[in-house]
């Protein structure tokens, strides 16, 4: 779903009321990621039908393509025999949180003091939340957040976006983090995170 992610939601000029309200009604608590799975889960149910994506401005090959993804993704757990499960509680997606942390905890960001724009962990680039994120001028502003990708256009972008707690990323990558990386969090916003041996950001545009 990631990968397809801007590919997803198609919005024509002659109905961007519908358009932008169908997507506004995926939206779910803890950011991009979890809209997405909502999306995925939906249409599931509806046994992939391609009338749903049409009725809620879908792109059925988009989704299609997320599809052909997570058959491939199932089958190489099935050959090194990983049980696929479902999260066990539906209410609680801090275990699905964790779980993309420790795939993405590179692509992580904090609130700046000024509250307006973030700053990436480990390399202190001032990045913003993409305007089509469903945590775009949140109130109150997320304070750590995990991104997907960056995009440059006029400014930074951060896109598919995720709030995290930052001991999340002791627990899963502290052969990556140290604490003072995290000491932003810890102290309320007053010092910002240290720079630490940085040689880019691995970002995709």
């Amino acid at each position: 779903m990631l990968s397809e992610s801007g590919s997803i939601f198609y919005r024509p000029k002659d109905k961007k009321l519908h358009a932008d309200q169908a997507r506004q009604n995926f939206v779910r608590p803890g950011g991009d990621h979890f809209t997405l799975l909502n999306v995925w889960e939906q249409w599931a149910e509806t046994n992939y039908s391609q009338q749903f994506c049409y009725e809620q401005f879908l792109q059925f090959k988009s989704l299609s393509r997320a599809r052909d993804i997570r058959d491939q993704l199932a089958g190489l757990c099935e050959r090194v025999e990983i049980v696929v499960q479902s999260n066990p509680n539906s209410n609680d997606i801090t275990p699905i949180q964790k779980a993309i942390t420790a795939g993405y905890f590179y692509n992580t960001a904090q609130l700046q003091k000024s509250g307006d724009s973030y700053r990436t962990l480990k390399t202190s680039q001032t990045v913003y939340i993409h305007p089509s994120s469903s945590l775009f001028q949140h109130q109150p502003p997320v304070k750590t957040l995990l991104y997907y990708e960056l995009v440059m256009t006029s400014k930074s972008y951060l896109r598919q976006v995720m709030e995290i707690k930052p001991q999340w990323l002791m627990e899963v990558a502290s052969h990556y983090f140290k604490p003072a990386d995290l000491e932003q969090s810890a102290t309320g916003d007053k010092k910002m995170p240290k720079t630490i041996g940085s040689s880019g950001d691995s970002t995709r545009t």
